[in-house]
């Protein structure tokens, strides 16, 4: 009876229902002045000319009117591009009074009225004035006018009942002939009764300020939440405002139609022609029977969307509701036609299965690509790469590398070369495990050594728990190494197990980390037979963090970063000369400490620049990076670092670099560009770096 009372009431001020939407919508709504130049009537050529001037926004004690005003105001946007003659502005001034009458009801000052005054060669007239056509025609021609917007704000309004009532349209009940409604007289309907979790969902209660987009945000988290409950067939309407201007108050009225709960139905795959539906089937975060929630089946189309096969996913609901039954469907088959879905295991309440499409525009196959870098030390290195993104329909990819290294540079002694082919098969025994299959060539004439080697490895990786992941292999090893004059064969076989941490939520491995931790841990049990025989265990370990300090208030999100890197390593189980040279450690380059060249720090074979290698090695970095405008940036950095014979880091000589460089942001990444000199530069040491590159260091 209360709600009826309710109802009645509501229908008595149908008069006064506001349409919060139009509020909203009349910033920036445009539309054409009054009077055009062509249209105006020609009373004087003084008539015609067009009036420059400026308009001035009086600030309110709500910034947020102040603001909005400006927006939606016609002679605030139009003023610098389209001066129009006096009547033509007449005309344009009196339409503002409505677009800021809705910027101050948008806010919830509905009993505020606006204020226009117009001023030129010392006089002031009202935007009402019934004259001010024929005062802006009397101004001479090159005055400028100024025009000023100005607001009386009076008590802001607040949120009275939130009422929701059941949306009965569209559900085949017709009006009978001569007893058709106003369209502006609310139709009674039911009060509905929330549950709690649609009550919390509307975001707002009673007593709070009546400001019209809040009040409409009302509308998408019910719906959200509805369809999040499994109602996907849900609706909910615009909410409509009741004035109460005596009581300073809007009463709300949302009209909503829950419609059935629903499960996932069958799943149609469209568009397959070169992926295995299979493939699909196993990789979907979907099944038959669970609760239809819209975040699931755009987590689904984004998954789908990842694994790079795929132009575009299109996620479709079915044309209608399928009922229930007891027969339980296999999830693996293929839908052809529609049939009943199981209850079994189904949340409480559903009343039927909502058929699901995915419609598939498979991506190119194939794509080649080239490298392409340059520093000092190591040389220049081009090459070309080519991708198979779907070898055998499963989302496997085949890629073939070719590169020429070593093309001059102070670290190498002449032209070498890097080529594998590396099959990489995604979901492999398992969702989200991959497999790893790489035969590699590498040629390197360093200063340090020279190598030859044929290298074939197995990896499995696979994520481990929120942001971690995991990796374990196989790696087998030939090699021919000269160094020092002395040549020697190894074979060497190892097990590298890494284990990773990111949470820096980067989109890619090449966009730049503005926050969050970085860590790397890797165990690597190896040993090496044939020249002499040896058991060591290389152990690693890197950290990176990142700080943005807009978080001390100083610039924008992503603008200047500072990046701090630490780097730590150890061989156990054999020393320096009974390790093959390159599972030595060394340090040097871009990777550890820019200003030195690749391989320069660490203890020296003799008088000459030939590093040895160690058994331990640490080094640091920090840099300070900062965005430019027109995808330009900075930055600058510090490294510092040692190597040494002692399998225990922090011995032997601290070698410190410092330099800077430039940054041009593209899509696939920042193009790099840094120089750098060391402050304690060695024997026989380069006196300064250059590098060139793509993506950060680290």
């Amino acid at each position: 009876m209360a709600s009826n009372r309710l109802i009645g009431r509501m229908g008595k001020q149908a008069e006064r229902i506001v349409t919060l939407l139009l509020c909203v919508g009349l910033v920036g709504w445009e539309t054409m002045p009054v009077w055009g130049e062509d249209s105006m009537p020609v009373v004087h050529e003084l008539v015609r000319h067009p009036l420059p001037y400026t308009t001035m926004v009086v600030p309110t004690a709500d910034k947020d009117v102040t603001s909005g005003m400006a927006a939606a105001s016609q002679l605030v946007s139009l003023q610098a591009t389209r001066n129009v003659g006096p009547y033509a502005l007449a005309g344009r001034i009196r339409e503002d009074y409505e677009r800021l009458q809705g910027a101050l009801q948008s806010r919830g000052y509905y009993g505020g009225h606006v204020t226009v005054t117009v001023q030129a060669e010392g006089k002031t007239i009202d935007g009402h004035a019934p004259d001010l056509a024929g005062f802006l025609s009397s101004i001479r021609s090159g005055e400028t006018v100024t025009i000023r917007l100005g607001a009386v704000l009076g008590e802001q309004f607040t949120v009275g009942q939130i009422i929701v009532v059941e949306d009965d349209e569209g559900d085949g009940k017709e009006v009978a002939a001569g007893e058709k409604q106003q369209s502006h007289v609310p139709a009674v309907r039911k009060v509905l009764t929330l549950s709690k979790g649609e009550r919390d969902s509307l975001g707002m209660e009673s007593g709070a300020p009546a400001v019209a987009a809040d009040v409409l945000a009302i509308q998408g988290r019910l719906l959200g939440y509805l369809q999040e409950e499994g109602y996907g067939l849900s609706s909910v309407q615009a909410p409509q405002a009741i004035l109460h201007p005596e009581r300073k108050q809007i009463d709300v009225q949302i009209r909503m139609k829950r419609g059935p709960k629903l499960v996932i139905g069958p799943m149609a795959l469209n568009g397959l022609k070169r992926v295995k539906p299979d493939y699909i089937r196993r990789r979907i975060l979907l099944r038959e029977g669970q609760l239809y929630q819209p975040s699931v089946l755009e987590q689904a189309r984004l998954d789908l969307g990842s694994t790079g096969l795929f132009a575009s996913v299109v996620q479709r609901n079915g044309d209608k509701v399928l009922p229930l039954s007891e027969q339980k469907v296999p999830p693996q088959r293929e839908r052809t036609t529609h049939k009943k879905v199981a209850t079994q295991h189904s949340p409480a309440g559903v009343d039927g299965a909502l058929p699901i499409d995915f419609d598939f525009t498979e991506g190119k196959r194939h794509r080649l690509t080239g490298d392409v870098g340059y520093s000092t030390d190591l040389g220049g290195r081009a090459g070309v790469s080519w991708l198979h993104r779907n070898l055998l329909g499963r989302g496997e990819q085949l890629r073939v590398a070719a590169m020429a290294t070593g093309l001059g540079g102070t670290a190498q002694q002449g032209l070498g070369y890097d080529g594998y082919v590396d099959f990489m098969k995604p979901d492999f025994l398992q969702r989200s495990q991959v497999l790893d299959l790489r035969v590699e060539a590498i040629r390197q004439l360093l200063y340090s050594y020279r190598q030859t080697a044929l290298l074939v490895q197995g990896r499995v990786e696979r994520p481990l728990w929120k942001d971690f992941s995991g990796s374990a292999g196989v790696t087998l090893e030939q090699e021919h190494i000269r160094q020092f004059g002395r040549r020697a064969d190894y074979f060497i076989a190892s097990i590298p197990v890494k284990l990773d941490y990111d949470g820096t939520h980067r989109s890619n491995p090449i966009e730049p980390a503005t926050h969050g931790l970085r860590v790397s841990l890797g165990v690597t049990p190896s040993i090496s037979m044939e020249h002499q025989t040896s058991f060591f265990i290389p152990m690693n370990m890197q950290a990176s963090t990142y700080f943005d300090l807009t978080h001390v208030g100083l610039t924008k999100p992503g603008n200047s970063i500072i990046a701090v890197r630490v780097m730590v390593g150890s061989i156990q189980g054999a020393s320096t000369w009974n390790l093959p040279p390159d599972q030595r450690l060394y340090a040097g380059g871009p990777g550890s400490i820019r200003g030195f060249r690749y391989q320069g720090v660490g203890p020296q074979y003799g008088t000459t620049k030939y590093a040895i290698g160690g058994t331990s090695m640490d080094a640091g970095t920090v840099e300070f990076r900062q965005r430019l405008p027109k995808n330009f940036g900075l930055a600058a950095f510090a490294d510092a670092g040692q190597v040494s014979g002692n399998s225990i880091p922090g011995h032997g000589k601290l070698r410190v670099g410092c330099g800077g460089g430039i940054r041009y942001f593209t899509p696939i990444g920042p193009v790099r560009v840094d120089v750098a000199v060391p402050i304690n530069r060695p024997h026989r040491g380069d006196k300064w770096e250059l590098y060139l590159g793509l993506g950060e260091t680290f």
